[in-house]
């Protein structure tokens, strides 16, 4: 058991944003198309789409996008063809940021990035220059109230795990990309419903944050990002000390 993560209590925070904005249901409807494009609609002959099947029914989202969602990606009915993108950056103060982007159109959401990064004092990267401060994992995200810590850890090592991490009201459950579906089965067959799943990239080294203004300008800039219609999740890597409140 690893101790602190300050990730987790991003993800929550994040998690609550997606929520507010209504923004989650055009996120999984877009996963849910990719995925049953890419193996069919079968949950039991395709992991990821049963993974989402549960991600979709913790966020209840209704049965008739998720269906409507899943015969786009088949061909049953007529959607956007979708193709998935990753862009990565750096905010004010040096902070490294990942965006996934899953559009119909590149050239409109390259363009979004670029001008979103330039109009909040950042600057995009070229492909894998924040691979030494990112890996990419499974994550799952479990309120402690829901689990009991030894439960979790028996339960997440026996389904591939790497770690389990705690701050705080809840658990960071980490495992390798390709454990990310088992685990998730794992999960829902022993009651357990996360209050947050996904392929993320987790920051492996932390960029400091001076000063209450750097703070602020990283997180305009951050949601600014996740605002954007085609971005699916935004991640970064800022350290903001304890008691330092970014300003208004």
């Amino acid at each position: 058991m690893s101790g602190h993560s300050k990730w987790a209590t991003t993800k929550h925070h994040k998690a609550l944003i997606d929520a507010k904005k209504g923004k989650i249901f055009s996120v999984l409807s877009k996963e849910l198309t990719l995925a049953s494009r890419a193996s069919g609609k079968d949950p039991n002959a395709n992991p990821r789409l049963r993974t989402l099947l549960l991600k979709a029914k913790a966020a209840n989202m209704p049965a008739e996008n998720v269906e409507r969602a899943i015969l786009k990606g088949t061909g049953e009915l007529p959607g956007a063809e979708y193709i998935e993108m990753v862009y990565e950056g750096y905010a004010p103060g040096g902070v490294g940021v990942i965006l996934t982007v899953t559009t119909d159109n590149k050239n409109r959401s390259a363009s979004e990035v670029r001008s979103t990064f330039g109009k909040h004092g950042g600057n995009l990267a070229g492909p894998g220059s924040l691979a030494r401060f990112f890996n990419k994992q499974g994550q799952f995200i479990i309120s402690k109230e829901k689990v009991g810590e030894d439960k979790l850890m028996e339960l997440a090592l026996d389904n591939g795990a790497d770690d389990v991490k705690t701050e705080g009201d809840a658990f960071e459950v980490l495992c390798p990309i390709g454990a990310f579906d088992k685990l998730a089965q794992a999960l829902s067959d022993a009651g357990i419903s996360p209050d947050e799943s996904e392929i993320a990239y987790i920051p492996t080294s932390l960029i400091p944050v001076a000063d209450a203004e750097t703070a602020r300008k990283v997180g305009n800039l951050v949601e600014a990002l996740d605002d954007l219609e085609d971005v699916q999740n935004v991640y970064s890597n800022e350290d903001v000390p304890e008691g330092l409140v970014p300003e208004e």
